[in-house]
């Protein structure tokens, strides 16, 4: 069976002719569009594409098969359009502060309307699990916390991290926050437990600055940790998209100067998921948020941060 991602690869490689400006289209790096060319002609058992000097052109054999292609998506989107059902299960962490998201969702259930759509908010580490499983279908978490040659992962954006400040502190009128002004405060983090990576990235930051955190609260909940921040207990490092976030009037957002370059200042967004699976609705859903959030998000977020 070939997975209808691999056939809309195929279809902007063809069409492009070019390996990089392919990649680009389908907003990812290259070296994974080219290893998925080759394990489509591995399934395949020909050559779809020649790559000399000049250039790639399509084989005799690709140019049948790019016929194919183009009449195979044509009826299952036909298909899809006239009523199949089914299942697609999303995980995501904190997802409702990523408006554009939100957005493909909504337009998913529209197309689809007789595929239940289920949503789960999880922690990164419980969203590579239910990957890894098959209870999900496609995961929007910080990082991958554990190495798994059958999940492929796509960075969506590397959003800053920025301070979240009672709207008294002392620094809240400032335009952007350094750091190492904050080794004898008190902290609000999210356990660790919760995401190793994110919470070691968030530590490394405040070590680079010269201090280890002072956490006097946790609050597994992002809307938690900044009511926590709001009510005076303490500030918080937190993705850039909190920014947009309830309690503007309690809480403010402020950049931060980077002490050094590494660690790095920003954290990652990624979509994941199962190369073993090979449900056409997660294909669909892939394919409708290339074309409708992957050219918005990573300019979404700027304007939120003062």
């Amino acid at each position: 069976m070939i997975e209808t991602r691999l056939l809309r690869q195929f279809i902007a490689v063809a069409e492009e002719l070019h390996f990089h400006k392919a990649a680009i289209r389908l907003h990812r790096a290259q070296p994974p569009l080219s290893q998925a060319i080759h394990r489509l002609q591995d399934k395949l058992g020909f050559s779809l594409f020649t790559r000399n000097k000049r250039g790639v052109k399509l084989t005799p054999a690709g140019s049948a098969f790019l016929s194919a292609a183009y009449s195979t998506l044509k009826a299952l989107e036909l298909g899809m359009s006239e009523g199949i059902a089914g299942k697609l299960t999303v995980t995501a962490v904190s997802i409702a502060y990523y408006e554009s998201l939100l957005s493909t969702l909504r337009q998913f259930r529209e197309t689809y309307p007789k595929v239940q759509l289920i949503i789960k908010e999880m922690s990164s580490s419980s969203q590579a699990k239910a990957i890894l499983s098959g209870e999900a279908d496609i995961a929007f978490m910080r990082k991958l916390p554990i190495s798994a040659e059958n999940v492929e992962s796509r960075l969506l954006l590397d959003e800053e991290i920025v301070m979240a400040l009672p709207a008294h502190h002392p620094k809240a009128k400032e335009g952007q926050i350094d750091l190492r002004d904050f080794a004898g405060e008190d902290f609000v983090f999210t356990p660790e437990a919760l995401g190793t990576g994110y919470h070691s990235q968030l530590t490394a930051l405040c070590e680079a600055a010269g201090f280890y955190p002072k956490v006097v609260q946790e609050a597994a909940q992002i809307h938690t940790l900044i009511g926590l921040v709001a009510c005076g207990f303490g500030v918080a490092l937190v993705p850039e998209s909190i920014a947009n976030s309830i309690m503007r009037d309690r809480v403010v957002f402020r950049r931060i100067h980077p002490v050094t370059a590494s660690p790095n200042p920003a954290i990652g967004l990624y979509m994941s998921w199962s190369t073993h699976n090979e449900s056409p609705l997660m294909d669909s859903f892939i394919s409708m948020f290339d074309l409708d959030v992957a050219p918005q998000v990573e300019g979404m977020l700027a304007a939120r941060v003062s």
